[in-house]
């Protein structure tokens, strides 16, 4: 963070258009703004093309010499194959009412990260090759050929975008942009263009059932380490299940959450909850060490890789011979079950409908994939009183919330979380109306840009969230930004720590466990960071007074 711009600084943006023309401005790719490209062994290792080592820093880009037939055959094959795709690249007037709803638009002030510009890219090349005015008035008629320079446009921008949908709210026909994206990295992909903060984790997926990597006893490790953690909390030794065959319910997170904070305070929630359940009600909840992703990085690279990836955790569920699949707090994760599995995997008959047995709540927005968000069903629990809570054991935060832009935008999931934090915490504080639920901002680092190399890119596109953050910071004294999504754990502090320093980040399930009682646990003092809890610290004080005075 230190090769930044300070935070001023970054305010500074020039935002002037350019004296050019946007087809005639070249594309600049620099450092901080760009990310590496994909290692070539991931690349082999799940067949994809192309693989060798190169740079986009570099002037030889190592591509075939067939590169401009590969993308125009791809094209070809999309557009009759995606009829949604077809019809956004002949539908758009180009009104200008996605312009400044990007917040990449908004942090840098490029004006090919206005979403309207993002899709000419493709569209020139469409209009170029596919209809008959670009064909005959070429850039007359809003066409261009397909030459290096567009290619470098293409790997710029297209990586410039997480795909979160805003644009799409505002867009008057409709027109999704992040679809665009996705096809644009489709057929980068097909020449071998791809970043590696993309390519490694969707090999590593592939292999070891997560994006890290992780064996399955490593996974198993920490676990444990989170069991001992809880321990110390609460006076109690958790038994979590793992790959157990015949238990009611099989529990799939992001594997961010069981290795990098804070999401491991995330996850040590849902140990809790499960606990709970178990020693109140006989819920009998597993974890898979085999697919132990819920995360599915295979949607930032092709709709084939996305569905390969998808089906080890109906595979494993199949296996383990489970009623139905419970998925933690993540982000695509949930845009792909929710709006792809369907057509990819589904539906999954070989399961059942999703019913709470501790509630009776038939979750019908399941009954196709027969997977349930934590969110809603926690959020279940808590309506029909049958978890035992203390909100004020999270008095020490002063809480907002931040809607994850897939699971906000992408399935509607908009008031349980919201629900569940204020049924755990007495202090919740909303953004502004334009910068939450359905027109919440990004985190400006999802769809695989949560990159070190690109910080620059990052902290500018997360600078409309953090105005946001910090409005209600000054206002409230919030300093606790939650969020159900893997990724938001992963990115937020970054973005906090360079915009607002005052404020945290937490998933909402962390706050669930400190507020969780479980039967018969000690006398907490902490709360799941190990931080005093309200009330203790003077209580400790007071006795040291005491003993000091006794003495």
């Amino acid at each position: 963070m230190s090769d930044l711009p300070k935070p001023e600084e970054m305010l500074k943006t020039d935002r002037r258009p350019s004296a050019t023309g946007w087809m005639d401005t070249p594309v600049e790719i620099k450092k901080g703004i760009a990310c590496y490209a994909g290692n070539p062994k991931s690349l082999e290792y799940v067949g994809l093309p192309n693989p060798r080592t190169w740079s986009c820093f570099d002037e030889d880009w190592q591509l075939p010499e067939n590169w401009q037939e590969i993308i125009h055959e791809g094209l070809k094959e999309r557009l009759e194959r995606f009829r949604s795709f077809k019809i956004f690249m002949d539908i758009c007037v180009r009104c200008g009412a996605c312009a400044d709803k990007c917040h990449f638009f908004i942090g840098t002030g490029d004006p090919k990260n206005m979403p309207v510009i993002r899709a000419e890219l493709i569209r020139s090349v469409y209009r170029n090759d596919f209809t008959k005015a670009g064909k005959i008035l070429g850039s007359l008629g809003g066409g261009r050929k397909m030459t290096m320079d567009v290619l470098k446009e293409w790997w710029s921008y297209f990586f410039q975008c997480t795909e979160c949908r805003r644009c799409s709210v505002f867009c008057p026909y409709g027109i999704d942009t992040a679809e665009i994206t996705i096809m644009g990295r489709e057929l980068l992909n097909l020449i071998g263009l791809n970043i590696d903060w993309i390519a490694t984790p969707v090999a590593n997926c592939y292999r070891t059932g997560n994006h890290l990597g992780i064996q399955p006893h490593a996974f198993k490790d920490m676990i444990d380490f989170f069991v001992d953690d809880i321990e110390e909390v609460t006076g109690l030794k958790l038994e979590p299940q793992f790959n157990k065959k015949g238990a009611d319910i099989l529990f799939i997170t992001p594997s961010g959450d069981v290795f990098a904070d804070p999401g491991t305070y995330t996850t040590m929630g849902y140990l809790m909850l499960f606990h709970f359940l178990k020693e109140k009600y006989g819920l009998d909840v597993t974890w898979s060490t085999y697919a132990s992703e819920g995360g599915n990085f295979g949607f930032f690279t092709s709709h084939e890789m996305m569905k390969r990836l998808n089906s080890k955790m109906y595979a494993e569920a199949k296996r383990l011979g489970v009623k139905w699949i419970l998925g933690g707090e993540c982000g695509h994760m949930w845009r792909v079950i929710h709006q792809y599995m369907d057509t990819m995997n589904g539906p999954a008959d070989f399961l059942e409908e999703p019913v709470n047995p501790i509630t009776g709540t038939k979750f019908e927005n399941a009954r196709s994939t027969k997977m349930v968000h934590i969110a809603e069903f926690t959020a279940d629990l808590i309506k029909h009183g049958k978890l035992d809570l203390d909100p004020s054991r999270n008095d020490h935060l002063r809480v907002t919330f931040h809607d994850s832009c897939n699971p906000a935008r992408g399935m509607g999931l908009l008031d349980e979380p919201r629900y569940v934090i204020n049924k755990v915490c007495n202090n919740f504080y909303e953004m502004p109306a334009n910068t939450i639920r359905e027109q919440t901002f990004c985190c400006g680092s999802g769809a695989g840009l949560n990159a070190g190399e690109n910080m620059e890119l990052r902290m500018a596109g997360g600078m409309p969230r953090a105005n946001a953050v910090k409005y209600v910071h000054e206002k409230y004294g919030v300093n606790m930004l939650a969020c159900i999504c893997a990724i938001d754990r992963a990115a937020l502090p970054a973005m906090t720590e360079y915009w607002i320093p005052e404020v945290d980040v937490t998933g909402v399930h962390e706050m669930v466990g400190n507020a969780l009682i479980l039967p018969g646990e000690q006398k907490r003092e902490t709360d799941l960071r190990l931080e005093p809890l309200p009330g203790v610290e003077a209580e400790t004080e007071d006795e040291a007074k005491e003993e000091e005075a006794d003495e």
